[in-house]
């Protein structure tokens, strides 16, 4: 069993920048792949981005270049750094994680096993 709490969350004006920050705890797993996803209502869980087991990352399309993963393997967190932010970007962002890999499709919401209670991030224009 994995816990996953996230931070950092909050209301920043278009253009921003805001750090994300998930603590995983409980976790008896030596590798695991973990990621960022986000949702609107009405709309589906869309992955941001992940960091595979293997250390690689994937990003969605529409935040490459401008958002970081990354993660402290010795204090367990994973962040999520989200520069030159637009509207667009307002959703609540869960962490997710699974033991191993994730084939080949790290960025669909079904491939992982453990959610944490999401942080809202709002962007205003």
């Amino acid at each position: 069993q994995v816990h996953l709490v996230e931070s950092g969350g909050g209301s920043v004006q278009a253009g921003g920048s805001l750090r994300l920050s998930c603590a995983a705890s409980g976790s008896t797993y030596s590798t695991y792949s973990m990621g960022w996803f986000r949702q609107t209502p009405g709309k589906e869980c869309e992955g941001v981005a992940v960091i595979i087991s293997d250390g690689t990352s994937e990003y969605a399309n529409s935040v490459k270049g401008r958002f970081t993963v990354s993660q402290d393997n010795v204090k367990r967190i994973l962040y999520l750094q989200m520069n030159s932010l637009k509207s667009d970007v307002t959703a609540l962002y869960y962490c997710t994680a699974r033991p191993g890999g994730v084939g080949w499709s790290p960025l669909k919401a079904r491939m992982y096993l453990y959610w944490g209670r999401g942080t809202q991030v709002t962007v205003s224009s």
